[in-house]
């Protein structure tokens, strides 16, 4: 429980300190109140895990879905610990050239967007990967 509220306080800071974004007082009072309501409510986390949960699912479905080049292989890997659970690209070049790159799923990023917007950024980070190293690759 301890974690998940150290994210939202570090979400909240996140959000203050932002220069790009716009904060209005609104916006601090509500995230505020989620965080007392999961120190008051301990089993209102276990809400939040589950939900997070099926939307890790979807997101993971969603992109092993996506048409993805076959020469690319995706590989969940769940939490370790204090470790947030990632995706292992790994671009397959040659027998001994392969590439790799974790994709973070962090509880943020995950509350923060629709699975399919999550989904898109990590098909498109997916992409962007593969580019870089057909780059280095090809000269």
């Amino acid at each position: 429980m301890q974690n998940e509220i150290k994210d939202r306080l570090e979400e909240l800071v996140g959000l203050i300190n932002d220069p790009e974004t716009t904060v209005i007082e609104k916006e601090i009072i509500e995230k505020l109140e989620i965080i007392l309501a999961l120190a008051k409510n301990p089993e209102e986390l276990e809400n939040i895990k589950k939900d997070l949960k099926v939307r890790r699912d979807k997101v993971i479905a969603l992109v092993s879905n996506a048409s993805v080049d076959p020469d690319i292989e995706v590989e969940y890997c769940p939490s370790e610990g204090p470790a947030d659970p990632y995706l292992l690209v790994k671009y397959i070049v040659s027998e001994y050239t392969q590439p790799t790159r974790k994709i973070s799923l962090k509880g943020t990023a995950l509350r923060r967007n629709t699975p399919e917007e999550l989904a898109n950024q990590i098909t498109f980070s997916i992409e962007e990967f593969k580019g870089e190293i057909d780059s280095v690759e090809m000269g």
